[in-house]
């Protein structure tokens, strides 16, 4: 049997927004693994790339259409949550659906918690970054 592991995963969003994504996922501590005026790649500490490029088509993305209905970011600390809360704050970016908020019915027991917050980028592409693990 093959052991595959993500490699990458390429979104599709317009270019003047790249900004928002090399500076949101060096907030989050990944690396830059290329950027120009037309694509930014980061890449996360196992070495799984996000790459950010210009648009194909000009179609607006829906989240709970087929594709992808949202990436997750997990972190090592309940509290980097709040620490990215207070980024999405700085930078006028809400937060959706009641987060940041614990979710037990995602948690592996009472002593565990899923606590996350969600957000959208400015390219409608859904995205959580969660702490999954004994609460804090």
């Amino acid at each position: 049997m093959i052991s595959g592991t993500v490699g990458h995963i390429q979104i599709n969003v317009d270019s003047r927004n790249l900004p928002f994504y090399r500076e949101l996922f060096g907030f989050l501590g990944f690396e830059t693994l290329y950027s120009d005026d037309n694509i930014f790649g980061a890449g996360d500490v196992h070495h799984t790339g996000l790459w950010f490029g210009g648009e194909l088509k000009p179609v607006t993305n829906d989240y709970d259409g087929p594709g992808m209905n949202h990436l997750a970011v997990s972190v090592p600390k309940q509290t980097d949550v709040d620490e990215v809360v207070a980024y999405l704050q700085a930078r006028g970016i809400p937060a959706l659906f009641e987060t940041p908020r614990h979710r037990p019915e995602f948690s592996e027991s009472p002593e565990h918690t899923y606590y996350q917050v969600m957000f959208e980028s400015p390219d409608h592409i859904l995205f959580e970054v969660v702490y999954t693990g004994p609460k804090e």
